[in-house]
């Protein structure tokens, strides 16, 4: 057998000349004593003489001898051999004892020695060997018993033994190592750690309490495991850590095991159809108990990373869970916004009124679908951890939209004695839904513009019953715009429009102010446009200079009047006071290259203006020249392409005009 130099491993040996005890040092003085007795009885007659002879040590200095033994004995530490560590659990000191053993048989200074190692050596130190892991598998097993702490703490000291002793045997053959080597303590450590975790996980259900409650054994099953792993790995925090040392990362260790044990379980629960309720709870328990009630745990935090764990079901088993709580939800929320909508429209029907809150009608559809929509969303994202795949619950407000917008044609086409008080709250609800789409940032531009367009539509539909009624009171007064009247009495005629038109903006009351300033935001505007309509029907048309810079000083005064009352009533398009003084220049200006210049200045102002428009408003000009003409419309094709930075809203593409021949 090769020999091999092995690390020394310094072994405590009690001397021969030490004396141990009192007891002992009391027992040689008895022995001597006797000795000298029988030398005694051996010399009969002569032994007087030798009697005299002896000389015992003088009693008082006997006596201090025995004192001083008896109260200050030698402090020699009793060593106990391998099975009494063995059976002590002491495992750390059994191994040190096997450790010496191999050292002995197997190291090149025994061999120098000529140390005999017969096989029968060998194979008791096998035995041992087998015995010591044994035992190390048992106290691992009961790494969980708060009174096995010590024990515990030398097992983990024994691996760290034994695997540098492996390493040292790793540099030979595998024919020249002893048949125990490697010992792979740590391997065994790690194998069973993972069993220990399986089986408390599957005693879960027996062990731990407080699940009962829950409707399906399924939900028994996961929440009771999930409150094995949160106990558990408080225990390795606060006890079982104490027993390694930093580099086995016990906390990780365990929390990694735990996590495998758990995914193989839901893996286990999932692989056949699972009922709704279930296929909640399981979303719940991965998306939000587990890693946020146990995981998140803040004692827990310091010591472990969660951000290393794999997910808990594979990718295709999480999809089809997603998938059918995703399908049930839709449906869900469909329903509900549906039956919403109904109640709405039953109410309209009743005869009684909107009700009234702070002086205005309102309603309490919109809120009732934002709640509905939200709190359905926010469900969602607790259940799927995920904010992208629960906006999918957001889009089943595409349908109600357009039933809504069919909801409230169908009131405009009926009788309903109501309709003005109805259309009022509906205003609020429109408003409201117009705002909660704005700001949905995770919504596609394309849907957001489409559903915007459908509130817009239904904003519209109620603005019209209210100023198609104003336009329509307005209407004899907007025929005498831009007349030969209208060129005498310019004042008169326009005061008339505006006394017409703030009668009739008073007569609508308990409309909400930002719905009203919205109404009266678009009046705004349409008196405006049909103001320009009636100026570019050309009724009128200015000849001479004089004449045209009247016209042009009455266009300003005009805009001053009506833009002063529209802001004073609550109107926020300040904008529209420039547009008629803007084109009123175009009427002032006599020169040609300035009137170039401005009116390619007014399309840049205003990109939506047409040629036709720019045509039209020139033709009240009756001292241009069909040259002249030519000459301004091919000036503003060719410099027009560069409109202002920030443009108004769209105006002169919503006031239509006839076309013409140049």
């Amino acid at each position: 057998m090769k020999t091999i130099q092995l690390p020394t491993i310094n072994l405590r040996r009690k001397s021969k000349d030490v004396l141990e005890s009192p007891e002992a040092l009391s027992a040689s003085l008895c022995a001597a004593m006797s000795t000298e007795q029988t030398e005694k009885s051996s010399n009969g007659a002569g032994g007087e003489k030798r009697k005299n002879k002896i000389r015992f040590p003088d009693r008082m200095r006997m006596r201090g001898l025995m004192k001083r033994h008896k109260h200050k004995p030698p402090e020699v530490p009793v060593v106990l051999d391998f099975s009494q560590n063995l059976e002590q659990n002491h495992l750390a000191e059994a191994s040190q004892h096997l450790l010496a053993q191999e050292e002995r048989l197997f190291s090149s200074e025994a061999a120098d020695e000529q140390v005999p190692c017969t096989d029968g050596e060998e194979d008791r130190l096998q035995k041992d060997y087998e015995a010591l892991k044994l035992q190390l598998r048992m106290v691992i097993h009961d790494s969980f018993n708060t009174d096995n702490q010590a024990a515990l703490k030398s097992a983990v000291t024994t691996i760290l033994q034994e695997e540098e002793r492996d390493h040292v045997w790793e540099k030979t053959a595998k024919h020249e190592r002893p048949v125990w080597r490697p010992m792979e303590c740590r391997e065994i450590h790690n194998t069973l750690l993972q069993m220990v975790v399986e089986v408390r996980l599957q005693r879960a259900n027996e062990e731990e309490s407080g699940a009962d409650k829950l409707s399906t054994s399924l939900k028994k099953d996961i929440c009771r495991m999930g409150k094995r792993i949160q106990n558990d790995l408080l225990q390795v925090v606060r006890d079982v850590q104490g027993c390694y040392p930093p580099e086995f990362d016990v906390c990780n260790m365990y929390t990694q095991l735990y996590h495998q044990a758990f995914s193989m379980k839901l893996q286990e629960l999932t692989q056949s159809n699972t009922e709704l309720e279930d296929c909640i709870y399981i979303l719940s328990w991965i998306n939000d108990y587990y890693p946020k009630g146990v995981l998140q745990q803040k004692e827990l935090q310091s010591h472990i990373n969660s951000e290393a764990l794999g997910p808990l079901l594979p990718t295709e088993g999480l999809k089809t869970l997603e998938e059918q709580y995703l399908s049930h939800k839709e449906a869900v929320v469909k329903t509900w916004l549906s039956s919403a909508l109904k109640r709405e429209e039953e109410h309209w029907q009743t005869g009684e009124k909107p009700e009234l809150m702070d002086n205005y009608y309102i309603s309490h559809l919109a809120l009732d679908v934002i709640h509905l929509v939200d709190g359905a969303i926010k469900e969602a994202v607790t259940i799927l951890g995920n904010d992208d795949k629960a906006q999918r619950i957001l889009f089943q407000l595409s349908s109600f939209l357009a039933s809504y917008k069919k909801s409230i044609k169908e009131l405009l086409k009926g009788k309903n004695k109501d309709i003005s008080d109805i259309l009022k709250a509906s205003l609020v609800s429109i408003k409201q839904l117009r705002e909660y789409i704005k700001a949905r940032e995770n919504l596609p531009e394309d849907v957001k513009g489409t559903w915007l367009s459908t509130v817009a539509d239904l904003r519209e539909s109620c603005h019209r019953y209210f100023l198609s009624t104003i336009h329509k009171e307005l209407k004899r007064h907007y025929q005498k715009l831009w007349t030969q009247a209208w060129f005498s009495s310019s004042h008169n005629i326009t005061g008339d429009l505006l006394s017409a038109l703030e009668d009739q903006t008073t007569r609508i009351t308990f409309l909400k102010p930002a719905c009203m300033e919205e109404l009266l935001s678009q009046l705004h505007t349409e008196v405006m446009m049909e103001y320009v309509r009636r100026m570019l029907k050309r009724k009128v048309k200015v000849k001479e200079k004089g004449e045209q810079e009247t016209a042009a000083t009455f266009l300003c005064e005009d805009s001053a009047r009506i833009n002063a009352l529209f802001i004073r009533i609550g109107s926020k398009e300040k904008w529209l006071s420039n547009v008629l003084p803007k084109m009123s220049e175009v009427l002032r200006l006599q020169d040609a290259g300035s009137l170039r210049s401005e009116i390619v200045t007014l399309a840049r102002t205003y990109p939506d203006i047409s040629e036709h428009q720019v045509l039209a408003l020139l033709q009240l000009k009756t001292n241009l020249s069909s040259e002249d003409v030519r000459n301004i419309k091919d000036s503003l094709i060719e410099n027009r392409t560069s409109p202002v930075s920030e443009p108004p809203p769209p105006f002169f593409c919503n006031v239509p005009v006839k076309r013409m021949l140049i």
